[in-house]
């Protein structure tokens, strides 16, 4: 049986991480910012957020995490596409448990999105990241048996 082994060092981790929560305080000034004071709907106002964490994200990882001179649009694509993936596990996390298993409380809502979908989107972004984005030639992500 093959396995998938790692090589991860813990400053990629945390940089990775460090960039992850500033991305985060984007996103969530953004949304405040066009929720609140410029009153747009909530669903405008997170598409604009997430863009606008994202491209944090992006900037971050490519310049500070990966060490990239030159940052190019394919790269941003394929980012953007593994931050998607990542919305859309937090969302299914809520889904199943929200209307899989009755778990209908704000308090499992949370739970299940914010707590364990967080968690398992941040484990798929970290993957796609490092893998589909920022591929290095001297990391190792290599199937061993």
């Amino acid at each position: 049986m093959k396995r998938l082994r790692w090589s991860v060092t813990w400053s990629e981790a945390a940089a990775f991480g460090l960039v992850g929560v500033f991305a985060y305080v984007a996103d969530l000034a953004v949304f405040t910012l066009l929720r609140g004071p410029y009153g747009w709907d909530p669903l405008t106002a997170k598409a604009v957020s997430f863009l606008a964490g994202c491209t944090v994200a992006y900037l971050g990882n490519a310049l500070g995490t990966y060490r990239r001179s030159s940052a190019g649009l394919r790269e941003y694509a394929v980012f953007f596409g593994v931050n998607l993936a990542g919305a859309a596990v937090q969302l299914l996390c809520i889904a199943v448990s929200h209307h899989g298993l009755g778990l209908t409380s704000a308090r499992a809502d949370t739970v299940s999105g914010l707590g364990v979908g967080m968690f398992l989107a941040t484990c798929l972004r970290f993957w796609g990241t490092r893998t589909l984005v920022f591929r290095a030639e001297g990391r190792r992500t290599t199937w061993t048996g």
